[in-house]
């Protein structure tokens, strides 16, 4: 590990002028940002330690909306008692993160921000075989090598990872905001449209990029609306029970009236670069009958352009499959 500047941040506004510093980095949990540090995925020269702000904590209702600060951490949304009652959806997707020591330190607003688990770009350095986001112009390593648990959707050749966040998942399905502030003043994200397939990347100009974040940009909170009398549900289907990373995950919020869809969202995770809406879906989805029959047709229809590759087409089934259980938990069907 190279050495480093370490800086105690007094302020959100002193921490957004420590980024200003080139190659500042946030640590706030440090379950991630640490283990970018062991693999050399980033030597930064200085980094700003967020944790002792209060103003960036809590859990709040106002009115028709939940907040809650970048700092709260997984297990702490997870068992919130407001969080379980109006965003059922992220309270699951954050308690079936990882495990139950790492959810105790790690923060909202860290986990939306860490990078993909392939293997290729999780080694040590140096990096033996060639990686677009390690070392940008060598190539994708897993474009023909291992890629079972990679993107079936937006994926390009400088990239075929997946975003391995849960709540992530979770915020874009209940419509979420991030808001965020830097040098230019707060402005919000979307938390469906937060972070960037290699396809959306290469088309703003980067096709590295993985997220709207500017690098003299931090996240202080979301904001989820709420106060609707739609029933949710998270979905993570995965090789163990714990601490393991989505092969598939889901999201799904529906409303019905007795057996009628009234509206109904629905997200996947771990099948592209971002979490992935099904705004096709959710479109025909109003005034459908709730059963599995019409919910499979229409959710096959709308993940007809899947692009899976050579050693992952089973995620194709796998991820209409939880589609389908997750709005059908969702609309009550247990």
């Amino acid at each position: 590990m190279k050495d480093f500047a370490l800086a105690r941040a007094e302020s959100t506004a002193s921490a957004v002028e420590a980024l200003a510093h080139d190659g500042a980095v946030l640590i706030a949990g440090g379950t991630e940002l640490l283990n970018w540090f062991r693999l050399g995925i980033t030597a930064p020269e200085h980094v700003v330690d967020i944790d002792g702000l209060d103003e960036l904590r809590g859990i709040t209702r106002h009115g028709g909306e939940l907040r809650i600060g970048a700092l709260a951490t997984l297990n702490e949304i997870g068992e919130h008692p407001l969080v379980v009652e109006s965003a059922g959806a992220l309270a699951s997707a954050c308690l079936q993160a990882a495990s139950a020591q790492i959810r105790n330190r790690a923060t909202i607003g860290g986990n939306v921000l860490q990078r993909t688990r392939c293997p290729y770009f999780r080694a040590e350095e140096p990096v033996p075989w060639p990686c677009n986001r390690r070392d940008p112009g060598s190539g994708c390593a897993a474009l023909a090598g291992v890629n079972a648990r990679h993107a079936i959707f937006g994926w390009t050749e400088d990239c075929v990872a997946v975003q391995p966040s849960d709540p992530a998942v979770a915020l874009a399905a209940l419509d979420a905001e991030a808001d965020v502030v830097g040098p230019a003043g707060p402005r919000a994200i979307p938390m469906a449209a937060f972070h960037l397939t290699p396809r959306e990347a290469a088309a703003d100009g980067d096709p590295l990029r993985e997220n709207r974040l500017g690098p003299d940009e931090m996240i202080v909170g979301y904001r989820v609306p709420v106060g609707t009398r739609d029933g949710q549900a998270y979905l993570k289907v995965r090789e163990r029970a714990s601490y393991e990373y989505a092969i598939v995950s889901a999201a799904a919020t529906v409303v019905r009236d007795g057996d009628e869809i009234v509206s109904a969202r629905v997200a996947l995770g771990s099948v592209a670069q971002r979490p992935w809406r099904l705004p096709a879906a959710e479109a025909e989805l109003v005034g459908a009958p709730f059963t599995r029959a019409a919910l499979q047709d229409i959710v096959d229809r709308a993940t007809a352009d899947a692009a899976p590759l050579p050693q992952n087409g089973f995620k194709v089934r796998m991820a209409r499959n939880a589609a389908v259980r997750a709005l059908l938990a969702a609309g009550g069907d247990r």
